[in-house]
């Protein structure tokens, strides 16, 4: 399946020197058509699917929420990344309510054939993945704070007792307090639900990302 890429600025799911870059082709000899973050989105009826690289934002953020407009050939995407980790293999494609099956097709397809693994899930904020595991890295991060137990032995519990390749205190000091931070945030405020309010020591390291980035008097 043939795609062109529009950008501007970078890209979390395909940066700099990714292979998936440069393997697009012209507009013109393209079925599809990937918009990658900061790009501005532009509708295309005569492609067999347009693709819009998300955030933390829902695909109806780019499309619009008219219950009527719910469908044709617009589907959002991320690949999934924990914080400034490389890209996974992970796509999650976003359908909306009345997406065609020819676009979802034609949209797995462009990544299938990239060697990456492709699942289709709703237009919610956060998608699949950090849906489920932000909630468990704030839990974490609360019971570290109220001494259940160090970090070394929530996370080796987690490696040794359930089989994880990394504890979640690992993981998510890996991917940085600070876009934790952000992403649980932007969940909350969609959501309003406990869980992804973020936890005491993401909220201290996003107001030292913000202390630090005013210059001195």
């Amino acid at each position: 399946m043939r795609y062109a890429i529009v950008r501007s600025g970078a890209s979390r799911s395909f940066p700099d020197g990714d292979p998936f870059l440069g393997r697009a082709v012209p507009a013109d000899a393209a079925e599809v058509v990937v918009h990658l973050a900061g790009a501005e989105f532009r509708p295309a009826a005569g492609r067999a699917a347009v693709l819009v690289e998300l955030g933390t934002e829902c695909l109806g953020f780019h499309t619009g929420e008219d219950p009527a407009g719910e469908g044709g050939n617009v589907l959002g995407f991320a690949r999934y990344r924990n914080g400034d980790d490389p890209p996974s293999a992970l796509v999650e494609l976003v359908r909306r309510p009345g997406t065609s099956a020819d676009a979802v097709a034609a949209a797995r397809a462009v990544f299938e054939e990239a060697g990456l693994a492709v699942v289709v899930c709703g237009d919610q904020a956060g998608r699949i993945v950090d849906r489920l595991v932000r909630p468990k890295y704030n839990a974490a991060l609360r019971l570290l704070d109220e001494g259940l137990a160090t970090q070394g032995d929530m996370d080796l519990t987690c490696r040794l007792g359930l089989g994880y390749p990394d504890g979640p205190i690992e993981r998510v000091l890996r991917g940085g307090l600070a876009h934790h931070h952000d992403v649980t945030r932007a969940l909350f405020e969609t959501y309003g639900s406990a869980g992804f309010a973020p936890a005491r020591r993401a909220v201290v390291e996003a107001q030292r990302r913000g202390k630090a980035a005013v210059p001195p008097d």
